[in-house]
């Protein structure tokens, strides 16, 4: 079986754009699960089980199987359930055919090597491309403006249903709900073409042949070769000085 991961993966573009050779060193890493990758894991089952319920398309219930299976994990996919067929009903309106796809593998391989991600859920009408990611996460709030990894995934999107569809605008949405985050950022076509030939693909290049500059930031938070990273190191020792830095008023005689 093909290794489910890729070394430019939309999940990690952040990242990797930001930092081209932590790809390959994240890679050579490997792996390693924690507690919240699977309840974000599970979270995500349940969504997909939800959604293709509610579109009358056969799916077999996951709840025996899953881990972390609870009220509020209950609680927050009915309600990302509930805005996904709000928005689907909606491009209905719109639209006399519109296309949704649920947990659909995407490929931007097209301006990043080998690159490709899963979209939660994309609907497509004439003009509008709309991608929704949900997070279960509740540590970190996230938001969809400048998104690379909701870039990522219209790039694979507009690649595959752009000649069928007369796209014009794509739309992206974050559905957070433990975090009571629904973030939305809108770019045209040519805007969403025109960063990924500029920014995107120099530094997946870069990225997939391992080379290029490290550089640290708090693109580092998940990176899994950072604890043998020395610009990372260094970053760290930085921040630690600056918050120990005494203030004016603490230098006042």
């Amino acid at each position: 079986m093909p290794n489910k991961h890729a070394v430019l993966s939309a999940s990690s573009s952040h990242r990797w754009i930001s930092c081209p050779p932590s790809a390959r060193l994240c890679a050579a890493a490997g792996d390693r699960p924690s507690p919240y990758a699977q309840q974000g894991t599970d979270a995500h089952s349940l969504c997909e089980f939800k959604i293709l319920s509610a579109l009358g398309r056969a799916c077999a219930d996951p709840r025996e199987n899953l881990t972390f299976l609870d009220s509020e994990m209950e609680a927050c996919t009915d309600a990302y359930c509930s805005h996904v067929m709000e928005q689907y009903e909606d491009a209905k309106r719109r639209c006399p055919d519109p296309l949704i796809l649920i947990e659909q593998r995407l490929d931007f391989s097209r301006w990043a090597p080998s690159g490709f991600g899963t979209g939660d859920c994309i609907i497509v009408t004439d003009d509008v491309l709309q991608v929704i990611d949900f997070k279960y996460g509740l540590g970190v709030h996230v938001s969809a403006e400048d998104n690379p990894q909701m870039r990522c995934y219209a790039l694979g999107a507009l690649d595959a249903y752009g000649s069928i569809y007369d796209i014009s605008t794509i739309k992206m949405t974050i559905f957070q709900p433990r975090r009571d985050n629904i973030s939305t950022s809108g770019i045209s076509r040519d805007g969403l073409l025109s960063w990924a030939d500029a920014v995107l693909s120099p530094a997946a290049r870069l990225a997939y042949a391992g080379s290029g500059e490290l550089k640290a930031g708090e693109h580092c938070r998940f990176c899994s070769a950072k604890a043998s990273c020395r610009e990372y190191a260094g970053y760290t020792h930085e921040q630690a000085a600056r918050d120990f830095m005494p203030s004016d008023a603490d230098k006042r005689p």
